[in-house]
């Protein structure tokens, strides 16, 4: 395949809206089955143009639409298409084949460390596939790979049905969904990705082309295993997903503060020897700031009385405020969404598992770190897991292997001004030095990683993110991928042989 200037890209790029798009059957191949994995590895596909929402470096809206949410990081593709149907993604992927072109697949521009964008590249977006199915018969929701977590426990709260997602409402549904996935509702639903009954998705076929799966518990029963935990940018572009949904007609939310950090061993203590073992029902985290520790909790369908209740040998410590709402979940949920433009531009993270309570001297450890942290928006924070729903694996099973842990955590640090290029220039290093220094010091009271939350640099990172399912995950990565299509910094590689 000849090499392409920039120029020619650029050329490639300027096919709108109203291209014809690429056959789904190929002239001569009618013997190849079209429900299996992918087409003979020497089959040609037809050349094929770019179709969708197109923005390319002459743009007038490229900035924003290359720009993710954490401004750390800055690309600059070659083209970006934001898919407006499955066919879209069927031609994107065909092209960057074809033209040997880097590609990058993208939906709530969340990745934390840039991995969804791409220099010179191709951006394949799929957030503005927003279609929403539910049956509330079946308890079953069919939606677009392009909702936000926000957007699906709105839809869902609005027939009293519920699935979990994660506190941050604009990061996108699928990719939180793809890499495991929790919440407050972890331990009383289970993962997001357990509750992943189908998906759509489209994969690389044959030579140079690309075509659509449907997978579900018997259909590509292997690939759904995989993409339920595994599945961000792996092995093809997931374009829709379908979930099993649960009734959820009220919750109770309580926000518990403490000012200052004289209370953390007492409280960290208790909670993490009662939160993670209670009524499954009750989610909770807990974020240490430099200057306060807050409590989170969602009790699914309960009292205010009842939360108070179980969360009492945690609220008898200090002199707390508590304040409480009962409603909804999407109500709920929406009423503590802190809007992005109002958030820092930076941020740094590292993603940890716990199996057994921390000692005092891990507490310690937070506190020192906390009381030197470099930015007022740089937190330790952490999710129950424990006893709950999340221990049982869905049927079909699933690669997320932290289902043990007692909770999970992260140090973080958000410093820099969102618009503002080159914003915090002066913190970068010194946030980045902090991340690493505290998350090494945490290194003997941890286990694990969460690869939504990737470790840049960590050694092993494939044990980290899937333990024992990694070598399962590369025969699967040559099954679908076996070309490596699909890769970035920490992909799962296709297994050899």
């Amino acid at each position: 395949m000849r090499d392409l200037s920039r120029r020619d890209l650029l050329r490639a790029t300027a096919v709108g809206a109203g291209a014809v798009a690429i056959p789904s059957v190929i002239a001569g191949s009618s013997a190849v089955a079209a429900d299996g994995p992918g087409w003979p590895s020497d089959t040609k596909f037809p050349p094929a143009q770019l179709t969708g929402r197109i923005v390319r470096p002459q743009s007038p809206n490229y900035a924003e639409a290359s720009l993710g949410w954490d401004e750390l990081f800055v690309h600059y593709p070659l083209v970006i298409v934001f898919a407006q149907e499955t066919q879209d993604v069927v031609n994107a992927l065909t092209w960057a084949r074809q033209h040997n072109v880097a590609l990058r697949v993208r939906s709530g521009r969340h990745n934390l460390e840039g991995w969804s964008n791409v220099d010179n590249g191709i951006v394949i977006d799929v957030s503005e596939l927003k279609d929403v199915h539910i049956d509330t018969a079946t308890r079953t929701a069919k939606v677009g790979a392009g909702l936000t977590q926000s957007e699906a426990v709105t839809a869902l709260g609005e027939h009293d049905l519920a699935a979990t997602t994660g506190t941050e409402g604009t990061v996108g549904l699928s990719g939180a969904t793809l890499g495991g996935g929790f919440g407050f509702l972890t331990r009383y639903i289970g993962m997001a990705c357990d509750n992943l009954i189908g998906a759509e998705i489209v994969v690389a076929a044959g030579a140079d082309g690309a075509k659509v799966l449907e997978v579900d518990p018997w259909n590509y029963s292997d690939l759904l295993w995989a993409l339920r935990g595994a599945g961000n940018g792996n092995f093809g572009i997931v374009t829709s997903l379908t979930y099993k949904v649960a009734p959820l007609t009220s919750v109770a939310y309580l926000q518990v503060t403490w000012p200052g950090l004289g209370d953390l061993h007492e409280v960290f203590d208790a909670w993490q020897r009662v939160a993670p073992l209670t009524d499954p029902r009750l989610g909770t985290q807990v974020e240490v700031h430099p200057t306060e520790i807050l409590l989170f909790a969602v009790l699914a369908d309960g009292s205010e009385a009842e939360a108070r209740k179980l969360l009492a040998p945690i609220l008898s410590i200090g002199n707390p405020t508590v304040t409480v709402q009962i409603g909804g979940w999407g109500d709920i949920y929406g009423g503590f969404q802190i809007p992005t433009a109002d958030e820092p531009a930076n941020w740094k993270f590292f993603s940890q598992f716990t199996r057994e309570p921390f000692p005092e001297e891990a507490v310690s450890i937070v506190r020192e770190f906390m009381e030197k942290a470099p930015s007022p928006d740089s937190n330790f924070f952490t999710q129950a897991f424990g006893s709950g729903a999340q221990r049982q694996e869905p049927f079909g099973g699933a690669a997320f292997p932290h289902r043990d842990a007692l909770f999970y955590s992260e140090p973080g640090a958000g410093w820099g001004t969102r618009g503002e290029p080159d914003s915090g220039d002066a913190v970068t290093p010194i946030a980045q030095t902090w991340i690493a220094e505290f998350s090494q010091a945490l290194r003997p009271y941890v286990d694990g990683a969460y690869v939504n939350v990737p470790n840049i640099g960590m050694a092993e990172w494939e044990k980290a993110y899937w333990g024992r399912n990694f070598p399962r995950l590369r025969k699967i990565k040559a099954k679908y991928d076996p070309h490596n299509v699909f890769q970035y910094e920490q992909s799962i590689p296709p297994a050899t042989h």
